[in-house]
C-alpha cells in the first residue's frame, strides 16, 4: 500500500501524469433493460499502476489542493476519447466532466470537439457526464455552456442522482437528457421498500419531463430485476460488467421476462388497460388535429410524440373550444399544435401496479381521471388508458380479493395462495414458503372464548404483514390458525426470527396474569380429561423453493406442511428449515 507522499512532490509527479499522458482510460458498459444490448459505455481514469495518484479519489483530490482540476479534467476527457476510438466500442461514450471546468470564464467550447474530431468520433455519440465533486454556484454559466455542447450534437447526463450538493437542482435548471441514480439508491433496493419509493419516484418524474434514467450501482440479479420492473430503461455495475481497459461487446444479462401469456396468470400492471390511441406529432397543425379529432370521435385526447417518446396531450374539448371562437382556425389553423398541448400529462410505465397508477391518479389533477394518462415501455409511446377502465380493473381486483379474502384477517385465502405459487413456479422464480401454525391454539380457544381466540389470530395475521416485505413477499391466510408467507425476500430467515420474537412478546398480553406466572393453564383436552396445557407458541416449517425442486403448488403445500409438523414437534417458538428436498435435487444436478 502505497503511503501519501508530500505536496511538492505529487505536483510534479501530477505535472508529468498530465503532460506525459500517463492516464489509462477504463470503460464500464451500460445496458438496456429492454433486450440486454449494450447502449454505451463510460469512461473511467486511472493513474499510473505504482503510484499513489493510481487510485481516481487520490488524484482528483490532489488535483483540486493543487490548482490542477481543469488540467487534468482535459487530460482525462483526451484519454478516454483517444482510447474508446482505439477500442472500436460500439454505442454513445459517457464522457465525465466536472462542472466547475465549463463554467470557466476562459472556457473554450470548442476544445472537447477538436479532440473527437481528431479521433473521428462524432459528437452525437458522445454523452457529456457532469460529475458533482463540487457545488455548482452559476447555473447560468454552466447553462450557457451547455447549450454550447447541446448544438454541436452533445447530450447530459446528470451523474450520481441523490448524492451531492444541488442535484435535484441540476436537473430542474439543466434539463439533461439522461440522470444516474446514484448507487446507494439501487444497492439493496429488492430488499428495502423506502429506496423502491424513492426509485419510483424518480422514474416517474423522469417519465414526465422526458428523461432516461441509468440506475447505477447494480450488483445484483433480485436488484435488476426491481430496476426492470420499475420501468428503468438502463442499468450499469458490477453485475453487468467491471470496468476494464478491454470491456465485453456482448452481455449476457438473465433479464426479467415480461408475461405475454394470453388468459394466464399476470401480475396487475397499466400495461393491461393499455388501448392503441393514434398519435401526432408536435409540428402537426391544429387544423389537422381538428380533422383527425372528428375522424375519431369517441377519442377525448390525443397523445403528442416525439421520436417515440410523449411529450403532451391535446384534450379534444379543448382543442374544438379554442378553434370555435371567431377567425381562430385562419389565424392559428396552420400553426404547430404543440402551442396547444399540455405539457404535463400522466405518463406511466406499463409495469406499474394498478394500486400505484390508481394513488397517482386520484393525488395529481383530476383532469388525468377524465381525459387518461399516457402508457410507455421503457419511456418510449405504447398506448393510452382511461380513468373508466382503471376505476373498473381497480373494482374487480377489491371484489375478487373480497371474495377470496379469509373474513376475520381479511389475507389472502387459499386461492390467491395457490395462484400465487402457480405463478413463482410458472416464472421460476426462486422463493421460500413459510407455514405458520400456533400451538395449543384450541385450549386457549375454550378456557378464553371465541372473541379471544379471534384476537390472537388477527394479532398474528398483522405481526406477519409487519415482517414481510409488501413488494417482495405474499402473506395469506390458509384457515384458522394456520398461515403462510411466500418469501422473495432473500432475509427471510431472520424475518422469521423476528415474528418469533415479537410473537413471544404480544401474545404475553392475550393471557391473564396468572396463567403467565403458571405458564400454562388447565383445561380438557379432546378426549374430556384435565390436562395442564403450556401458554400458546408459534411454529414455523419452511421449505426453500428453488428452481426445479417443485413442480406444483401442490408439491410446495405438501412439502410445507410437512415442516411446519416437524417445527411444532419442537417446546415452545419453533422455527425449522427442511434441506432434504433441496439437498436431493442439487445432489442431482451436481
Amino acid at each position: 500500500m502505497n503511503e501519501s507522499p508530500c505536496l511538492e512532490s505529487l505536483k510534479h509527479e501530477l505535472e508529468n501524469i498530465i503532460s506525459q499522458n500517463q492516464l489509462t482510460a477504463l470503460f464500464q458498459p451500460i445496458a438496456s433493460t429492454r433486450d440486454g444490448e449494450i447502449f454505451g459505455y463510460e469512461g473511467l481514469i486511472r493513474g499510473p499502476s505504482a503510484s499513489f495518484l493510481h487510485s481516481p479519489i487520490n488524484l482528483f483530490r490532489v488535483a483540486e489542493e493543487l490548482g490542477c482540476l481543469h488540467a487534468l479534467d482535459f487530460a482525462c476527457r483526451k484519454a478516454v476519447i483517444k482510447a474508446f476510438v482505439k477500442e472500436e466500442l460500439s454505442g454513445r461514450l459517457f464522457l465525465n466532466v466536472i462542472p466547475s471546468c465549463l463554467a470557466e470564464q476562459d472556457f473554450k467550447p470548442g476544445a472537447t470537439l477538436a479532440l473527437l474530431t481528431d479521433a473521428g468520433l462524432t459528437p452525437q455519440r458522445v454523452v457529456i457526464e457532469l460529475t458533482e465533486t463540487q457545488p455548482t454556484h452559476d447555473y447560468n454559466l454552466l447553462k450557457e455552456a451547455l447549450l454550447h455542447y447541446r448544438n454541436m450534437g452533445f447530450k447530459i447526463a446528470l451523474d450520481d442522482l441523490g448524492e451531492g450538493f444541488s442535484s435535484l437542482r441540476l436537473w430542474s435548471e439543466l434539463k439533461p437528457e439522461f440522470v444516474k441514480i446514484d448507487k446507494y439508491f439501487i444497492q439493496g433496493l429488492a430488499d428495502d421498500a423506502q429506496k423502491r419509493q424513492f426509485v419510483r419516484s424518480i422514474q416517474h418524474i423522469a417519465l414526465n419531463t422526458g428523461t432516461r434514467v441509468i440506475a447505477e450501482g447494480i450488483e445484483s440479479q433480485a436488484d435488476l430485476q426491481v430496476v426492470q420492473k420499475i420501468g428503468i430503461g438502463y442499468v450499469q455495475g458490477y453485475f453487468i460488467a467491471r470496468p476494464n481497459t478491454h470491456p465485453p461487446r456482448q452481455l449476457n444479462l438473465n433479464l426479467q421476462e415480461k408475461d405475454h401469456r394470453p388468459g394466464g396468470l399476470k401480475e396487475q400492471s397499466a400495461g393491461q388497460l393499455l388501448v392503441e390511441v393514434p398519435s401526432v406529432v408536435p409540428k402537426q397543425s391544429g387544423t389537422e388535429i381538428c380533422r383527425i379529432f372528428s375522424k375519431y370521435p369517441h377519442i377525448h385526447a390525443l397523445p403528442v410524440i416525439d421520436e417515440g417518446r410523449p411529450v403532451g396531450l391535446l384534450r379534444r374539448h379543448e382543442v374544438i373550444e379554442f378553434f370555435g371562437r371567431p377567425f381562430a382556425n385562419e389565424l392559428y389553423g396552420n400553426k404547430p399544435c404543440k402551442a396547444l398541448m399540455d405539457c404535463t400529462p400522466l405518463i406511466v410505465e406499463h409495469s406499474t401496479s394498478l394500486q400505484e397508477l390508481s394513488q397517482l391518479v386520484t393525488a395529481a389533477d383530476h383532469r388525468h381521471l377524465a381525459d387518461g394518462f399516457i402508457i410507455t415501455g421503457q419511456g418510449h409511446y405504447l398506448g393510452m388508458g382511461t380513468g373508466h377502465d382503471l376505476m373498473r380493473a381497480i373494482t374487480e381486483l377489491q371484489i375478487r380479493a373480497a371474495r377470496h379474502a379469509n373474513p376475520l384477517t381479511l389475507l389472502p385465502g387459499n386461492v390467491p395462495i395457490e395462484e400465487q405459487i402457480e405463478v413463482l413456479l410458472t416464472e421460476q422464480r426462486n422463493f421460500t414458503a413459510a407455514y405458520i401454525d400456533l400451538d395449543h391454539f384450541k385450549p386457549y380457544n375454550d378456557v378464553y372464548g371465541y372473541a379471544c381466540g379471534d384476537r390472537m389470530i388477527r394479532m398474528l395475521g398483522e405481526l406477519l404483514l409487519s415482517v414481510a416485505d409488501p413488494q417482495m413477499d405474499f402473506v395469506g391466510h390458509i384457515g384458522g390458525d394456520d398461515f403462510m408467507i411466500l418469501f422473495r425476500s432473500e432475509d427471510w430467515k431472520q424475518r422469521c426470527q423476528n415474528l418469533l420474537k415479537e410473537f413471544e412478546l404480544k401474545v404475553q398480553s392475550l393471557f391473564k396474569p396468572e396463567h403467565q406466572l403458571q405458564n400454562g393453564y388447565s383445561s380438557t383436552d379432546r378426549r374430556g380429561e384435565l390436562q395442564h396445557f403450556p401458554l400458546s407458541s408459534l411454529s414455523i416449517g419452511v421449505i426453500e423453493a428453488h428452481t426445479g425442486v417443485y413442480l406444483t403448488h401442490h408439491e410446495v403445500a405438501a412439502a410445507a406442511t410437512h415442516a411446519k409438523h416437524l417445527a411444532k414437534s419442537k417446546m415452545g417458538n419453533s422455527l425449522f428449515v427442511e434441506q432434504r428436498r433441496l439437498a436431493q435435487q442439487e445432489a442431482l444436478l451436481a
